[in-house]
């Protein structure tokens, strides 16, 4: 289980998060919902060590995350597609894969899964020898998701996947999380699309300021008049 407990992180001279706590359960799929601003990036970026918390604690199956460089978080089994896809746009689509599993030493074992996430998104095979910034945003979410499943994740963190991407697209790429879940890996997921992220996730936390507001099952969530005004766009 991935946990934070109490987490304060101060992020360009804003105390963006002000004690959270949340639970991330081997082989579900929880989401982090809200509107900009509220911390739902800075979370996960705490998680990977990308900034650094002034309190509190992130811990993984009981062993402490927090102080440790990132390298070394993602090679004990964590990853993070963060927002805007962040491909490198002038190497090809096969390049940007292999670099995802950089910290691996099991050649056989990253062809065999270049292979599945090439079945995964047939799309990309296609694609292998294009530059990844001459790619559809749709097709470089793709490859974001794909790049990060090269580093075999235990524990896989998608920030806004849907961000930008047209409807047909958004309903693929939550179709490709519901199947990254079923093979056994667990997600963390965060999405301004409310209503999608929970209608996948077995749980879901609302965060508001910097602070978890409420928290409770996908299904509950959708039910509860407070996410549904200002989450859903319902009155």
């Amino acid at each position: 289980m991935l946990k934070l407990d109490g987490l304060s992180v101060f992020y360009d001279g804003i105390h963006a998060l002000q004690g959270v706590s949340l639970e991330v359960p081997d082989g579900k799929i929880v989401t982090l919902i809200g509107a900009n601003g509220a911390g739902k990036s800075t979370t996960l970026k705490a998680i990977v060590g990308l900034v650094k918390p002034a309190s509190g604690s992130i811990t993984w199956n009981g062993e402490r995350l927090d102080g440790r460089p990132t390298k070394e978080i993602v090679s004990r089994g964590i990853a993070l597609v963060p927002e805007g896809r962040r491909v490198f746009p002038n190497l090809t689509v096969d390049e940007n894969l292999v670099l995802g599993a950089y910290a691996r030493r099991d050649r056989a074992e990253v062809r065999r899964d270049r292979e599945r996430i090439l079945d995964l998104f047939p799309r990309l095979r296609e694609r292998l020898r294009q530059h990844a910034g001459t790619l559809s945003g749709g097709e470089q979410q793709m490859l974001a998701v794909g790049r990060g499943l090269m580093s075999r994740p235990r524990v896989f963190m998608l920030d806004e996947p849907s961000l930008g991407l047209a409807p047909l697209v958004v309903r693929m790429i939550f179709d490709i999380v519901r199947e990254i879940n079923r093979s056994g890996t667990t997600v963390l997921l965060v999405e301004q699309n409310a209503r999608a992220a929970l209608d996948i996730a077995d749980y879901g936390y609302v965060i508001e300021t910097g602070a978890i507001a409420f928290h409770g099952t996908g299904a509950s969530l959708l039910d509860d008049d407070r996410v549904r005004r200002a989450y859903l766009g319902e009155v």
